[in-house]
């Protein structure tokens, strides 16, 4: 079960006040890197950017946001698995890369992520939604099963590609729900939406922010959350575990440090982190922009980690799946 603590503002902002202290100042001492593995305009590009501003005026250094795509994000992964541990290089990681490629058959990583990175917090939760094409004829849960039991593998889902988060999610589903169902993989999430919204593919699951849009304009079909919890974007629409008791998914964010980061330092940026997220501005940023503001501790971090992989270990071995 994924391990969330919610931040308390009123307690974040007092220990946000013990961040911009002297003993920052001597530990960290100047500017600070913050790596981001994605692609401008995605979320995971927005979540550094507005994390950096939030943190600047609680570690009182300014925080730049460095971005090095490719790879799934390892080659961000990498740059701070090699950075000196004093504190002035972190990095942004997704779920995927602690809890999917180490267990993904045929997947040759740079780095050993239990080893070369320290865990720091987790910071975001982003909804999985499953979404209809406007196209099909089923527009809930339980009829999209019964169709796709009528019709075995005649439903598609789309996904950004082979072992992604959608590709997993979807997967599951088809486990639990006991159907057919055919994977179309993309060359990343947009290919993978437009061909939904030109009719050629069925269903997908995937990170709400990314449908946003075409939800808006009518192209995609919102039809239930993967996620423990609906969005309050869309308050009235069900959650998969009520068709699929056990059936969440949640895509997390979370801060890491370098191999060897001292225990101290990396008290100092939970701390940081945790003010940095009570802030009101940033609560309604995440609230917008579709995800939820999760944070904790570094050893409840690991704990999510360990959960999360054997879940994933599982459905990855019985769908037999492989890196591409």
């Amino acid at each position: 079960m994924q391990r969330r603590t919610f931040v308390n503002v009123g307690t974040a902002a007092a220990i946000g006040t013990l961040v911009g202290s002297p003993a920052w100042a001597q530990k960290i001492g100047g500017d600070v890197k913050l790596l981001c593995g994605f692609a401008p305009g995605g979320t995971a590009d927005f979540l550094c950017r507005i994390l950096a501003d939030a943190l600047a005026p609680e570690v009182g250094q300014k925080v730049i946001v460095d971005t090095k795509t490719g790879a799934s994000g390892f080659i961000a992964n990498e740059v701070v698995a090699n950075s000196m541990p004093d504190g002035r290089t972190i990095g942004l990681a997704a779920m995927a890369a602690f809890c999917v490629a180490p267990v993904m058959p045929g997947q040759k990583l740079p780095i050993n992520v239990d080893t070369d990175l320290t865990p720091i917090a987790n910071i975001a939760g982003v909804y999985n939604m499953l979404v209809f094409g406007k196209h099909v004829p089923y527009r809930t849960v339980p009829d999209l099963i019964a169709y796709a039991k009528a019709n075995p593998g005649k439903v598609t889902y789309a996904s950004a590609g082979n072992g992604t988060s959608q590709h997993l999610a979807a997967e599951l589903f088809k486990k639990m729900a006991g159907i057919n169902i055919l994977h179309v993989p993309y060359r990343g999430g947009a290919p993978a939406i437009q061909d939904m919204v030109a009719g050629n593919c069925d269903i997908m699951f995937g990170n709400m922010p990314e449908f946003l849009g075409q939800i808006g304009g009518g192209g995609l079909i919102p039809i239930a959350f993967g996620s423990p919890k609906a969005s309050p974007l869309f308050p009235n629409l069900p959650l998969i575990s009520q068709y699929l008791p056990g059936f969440v998914v949640v895509n997390w964010f979370a801060i890491f440090g370098s191999k060897g980061m001292p225990t101290d330092i990396v008290m100092l940026w939970n701390k940081a982190l945790r003010a940095a997220v009570a802030k009101p501005d940033m609560q309604k940023r995440f609230l917008d922009n579709g995800m939820d503001s999760v944070i904790g501790s570094p050893e409840e971090l690991r704990a999510t980690i360990v959960e999360d992989r054997k879940k994933w270990a599982a459905v990855i071995q019985e769908a037999g799946i492989r890196a591409d």
